[in-house]
C-alpha cells in the first residue's frame, strides 16, 4: 500500500502558510496539471492526520466522515472568501455565514478549573465530541485574522494555471512554488515561440 500524499510530497507550503494556518487549510486541495487533484482532507483518516499534524486534534481523535465533510465544507467557504478578497468583489453571504458559524462553535476564553492538588487553572475544554468544533473555530478565526489584518493586501492566487493555491505575495512573486513559477515561465516562452512571425 502506498503512503498517502502529504502537502510536502505534492508541493511545498505556499508563502505565508507558515504564518497563517488558514492558507495551509485552503491549500489542502491541490490542482495538478492534467486535471488531477490531491485532497489532503479527502478521507476521515487524512483529516485526522492533517488536524493532528497541526495540533488541532489528538492523533487518536477518530474523525468520522460527517466531521470530514464539515471541515471540507468550511475549506470551500474560506476559499470563496479568499477568492472574493483577491478579486475585490463582495463575498457571498453563505461564505460569511459559514465562517461566523464556525467562529461561534468553541469557547474562545479558557475556562476556570480547579485541581484538588494544584488548585485553580485555566484551559480550553476539548472533549472528544468537541474536537472538530474547536478545529473549525481555530481555522475560521485564523482566516478572519488574515482577511482583516495587514497581510490581507498581500493575499493572492497562484499565477500558474492550473494551480488553485493561495499565497502571501512577496515582491513580484505571484507563484506558490518554484514548480509553479517554472511552469508559468515555460508557458509564456511557448506562447512567444508559437506566435506567427510577421514578415
Amino acid at each position: 500500500m502506498s503512503e498517502p500524499p502529504t502537502a510536502d510530497s505534492v508541493l511545498p507550503p505556499a508563502p505565508g502558510a507558515e504564518q497563517y494556518l488558514a492558507l495551509d487549510f485552503v491549500n489542502s486541495v491541490i490542482a495538478l496539471p492534467g486535471g488531477q487533484f490531491v485532497d489532503l482532507l479527502g478521507t476521515p483518516a487524512a483529516v485526522n492526520r492533517w488536524l493532528a499534524e497541526r495540533g488541532l486534534a489528538p492523533e487518536d481523535a477518530g474523525v468520522q466522515e460527517m466531521c470530514a465533510t464539515q471541515l471540507r465544507s468550511l475549506r470551500e467557504q474560506v476559499r470563496g472568501l479568499f477568492a472574493s478578497r483577491v478579486a475585490g468583489v463582495p463575498a457571498l453571504p453563505a461564505a460569511l455565514a459559514a465562517v461566523n458559524d464556525a467562529l461561534t462553535r468553541a469557547p474562545t476564553a479558557p475556562l476556570l478549573y480547579w485541581d484538588d492538588k494544584d488548585g485553580p487553572y485555566r484551559a480550553v475544554p476539548c472533549p472528544t465530541n468537541e474536537i472538530l468544533d474547536r478545529a473549525l473555530a481555530v481555522l475560521a478565526a485564523n482566516a478572519a485574522d488574515l482577511l482583516t489584518g495587514p497581510d490581507a493586501e498581500r493575499l493572492t492566487a497562484c499565477g500558474s494555471a492550473p494551480c488553485n493555491r493561495y499565497l502571501l505575495r512577496h515582491g513580484r512573486r505571484h507563484w506558490c512554488s518554484v514548480r509553479c513559477g517554472d511552469r508559468a515561465r515555460a508557458a509564456r516562452a511557448y506562447a512567444r515561440r508559437a506566435q506567427p512571425k510577421e514578415d
